[in-house]
């Protein structure tokens, strides 16, 4: 009996070193993404946050799996914390958002643990999440936060032209605003991660 428990005793610590490192990761993401600024291109409802670092972070770190579960805890977190004003709808296309990000790059980089395949992996996913959130902006969240707001969608089209004259319907919204939004919310995360992982990755291996 001693020696079965001794063999099962490490993996319990691993599967237990894991969950807190999912769960700092998680209370870190929350956090950050307390901190939003509006982009002078995009109308102001449209914030820029930067909690998808610490998702990436984990993915690269303990594969996309991680990933997956951490961006699933910051919403929830996010909902228990802040509350909702979308019933859930804008913090599920933020998760399906969040994944399109970090689940292809911890992908790519599991296979092959190397910068390069890293930065692929940044590429293909900043392309998704730009393809994805101008999908669930069109489809799912202006209608959502139209609907639960009272608002009509030619209200947010308005603010979306005070902003930039070129925007005058739903479709200009979604590609003079929402693409570019995206991309570069893309590009700033993936650089941020590639700067900083590799002096928090020994951290998270010990």
């Amino acid at each position: 009996m001693e020696n079965t428990t001794q063999a099962k005793s490490p993996a319990k610590r691993i599967s237990v070193n894991t969950l807190v490192k999912i769960a700092i990761l998680s209370a870190v993401s929350v956090v950050v993404m307390f901190f939003s600024f509006p982009l002078p291109f995009a109308p102001s409802f449209y914030k820029l946050d930067l909690s998808e670092i610490p998702v990436l972070i984990g993915g690269f770190a303990m594969g996309p799996m991680a990933a997956l579960i951490i961006e699933g805890l910051k919403n929830i977190l996010n909902i228990l914390i802040g509350g909702t004003t979308t019933a859930g709808v804008g913090e599920f296309a933020n998760f399906c958002m969040g994944c399109s990000l970090a689940i292809p790059a911890s992908l790519f980089y599991k296979r092959n643990k190397s910068k390069k395949t890293a930065l692929i992996g940044l590429a293909v996913g900043t392309v998704l999440l730009t393809i994805v959130g101008s999908a669930l902006n069109y489809f799912v969240l202006l209608p959502a936060y139209s609907y639960f707001m009272k608002m009509d969608l030619s209200a947010f089209v308005s603010m979306g032209t005070k902003v930039n004259a070129s925007i005058t319907d739903l479709n200009t919204l979604v590609m003079f605003a929402v693409v570019p939004f995206n991309l570069l919310k893309g590009v700033v995360v993936s650089l941020i991660t590639v700067l900083i992982y590799k002096y928090i990755s020994p951290l998270l291996k010990k």
